[in-house]
């Protein structure tokens, strides 16, 4: 298995990857399912800051991670999202500890601050993911969502990205 940026001509592998999981988990809080136009726009979003990676198996990819932005006000721009998803029948193998690894260094090296992992709080598979990866549980808000007719926790959990990380002063705007 190779993990590698994502290119543009990995959209579709990467949109039939996500709608399987809108049409058949809580993963992505949503039950429409991503067109092939929506699907394209929306990676060309991670690509054009570096923040997609796909893991490739056999020619096949097999497995997609971003990350994003956290929140849209500027006071939260050293702070992103990780998504890391896998096809269905590679769980198991590997796929997700590697594209979250690559995920991590990336982020790292983009300079960001903090990574955030907002999880369905049912999803133990990636909660304990995300802990091997030395993500700490920061809260969990009670039926903020729903999907498939019934409210859904949302976990929160949090990595900070550089060792000396306490309570310093922030960088300057545009820092």
């Amino acid at each position: 298995m190779e993990v590698r940026p994502a290119r543009p001509t990995d959209a579709e592998a990467i949109r039939e990857i996500r709608n399987h999981a809108i049409e058949h988990s809580t993963a992505l809080w949503t039950e429409t399912p991503q067109s092939a136009a929506e699907g394209e726009v929306w990676l060309a979003a991670h690509l054009e800051r570096g923040s997609a990676f796909v893991a490739q198996a056999g020619g096949e990819v097999v497995g997609f991670a971003v990350y994003g932005p956290w929140r849209t006000l500027d006071g939260y721009r050293h702070t992103v999202e990780d998504s890391v998803y896998v096809r269905e029948g590679r769980h198991g193998l590997g796929v997700g500890s590697a594209l979250l690894s690559a995920l991590i260094a990336a982020a790292r090296e983009a300079g960001h601050h903090v990574v955030i992992a907002g999880i369905e709080a049912g999803n133990d598979a990636s909660v304990r993911l995300h802990e091997r990866f030395g993500f700490r549980h920061v809260g969990t808000i009670p039926e903020v969502g729903t999907k498939f007719g019934r409210w859904l926790d949302l976990t929160l959990m949090r990595l900070p990205l550089r060792e000396d990380q306490g309570r310093h002063t922030a960088p300057q705007h545009g820092g």
